[in-house]
């Protein structure tokens, strides 16, 4: 059975991903969402790296904003993924990259345990500005508060140098400037375009999940 394992930016949880993830399920294919908000990139990334470890065949690995920089220092993927995702480099983060537009650091809160939130007005206008709204109101009811730091940690290494890669610009994201996602797109294998916001697997799954099956069928054809 091909395997995804779908990896979740910042401030967000595994439920973002549902839909998609529902609809893999549904066609066969195993979809794995592992938690983050282990404290840290290297947390992080051992929790994804133990997810890829678990499954009996290399996955395709995709992350979603920070979920990128998780990526990119797991190894065991067939194929990687990078939805308008940080692709780093030796000595990068995604906070030294440029990291948030304006916009979205104008949406973080300070929280009184030290951890930081998103204003839910504010982040509607920034994640979620081109989906339904139902969606996006589930969407930002699921956000939840991050902890400090992850945004400046560092790979242990770079997956994407030895692995295939596929990098999806979404050309109407707020978050992350399309131009930076262009300038870290050339790092990789291959480039898509989507007209969409930052987050197409809450507004437009099924793009999504076609996308994936379209890349699972080309890993798989015997």
């Amino acid at each position: 059975m091909p395997a995804v394992v779908l990896v979740h930016g910042l401030y967000h949880r595994p439920e973002h991903f549902e839909a998609v993830a529902h609809r893999l399920r549904s066609s066969g294919v195993a979809a794995v969402v592992p938690e983050l908000h282990r404290g840290s990139l290297a947390a992080d990334t051992e929790a994804v790296q133990a997810a890829v470890d678990a499954l009996p065949e290399p996955p395709l690995l995709l992350g979603h904003s920070y979920g990128g920089s998780v990526i990119t220092g797991v190894r065991g993927a067939r194929h990687l993924v990078y939805l308008a995702a940080f692709v780093l480099d030796a000595g990068e983060s995604a906070a030294a990259l440029g990291g948030a537009s304006a916009e979205l650091r104008d949406a973080i809160r300070p929280e009184p345990d030290g951890s930081t939130s998103l204003c839910p007005d504010r982040a509607a206008g920034v994640l979620y500005h081109d989906c339904p709204a139902p969606l996006a109101a589930r969407a930002i009811g699921l956000l939840r508060p991050q902890v400090p730091g992850c945004g400046r940690g560092i790979p242990p290494q770079h997956s994407w140098k030895g692995t295939p890669s596929t990098y999806v610009v979404c050309g109407q994201d707020r978050a992350i400037d399309p131009a930076l996602q262009r300038k870290m797109a050339s790092r990789c294998t291959e480039i898509r375009a989507w007209g969409t916001g930052h987050s197409p697997f809450v507004g437009q799954p099924e793009l999504v999940v076609g996308f994936l099956r379209e890349l699972l069928v080309a890993g798989y054809r015997p």
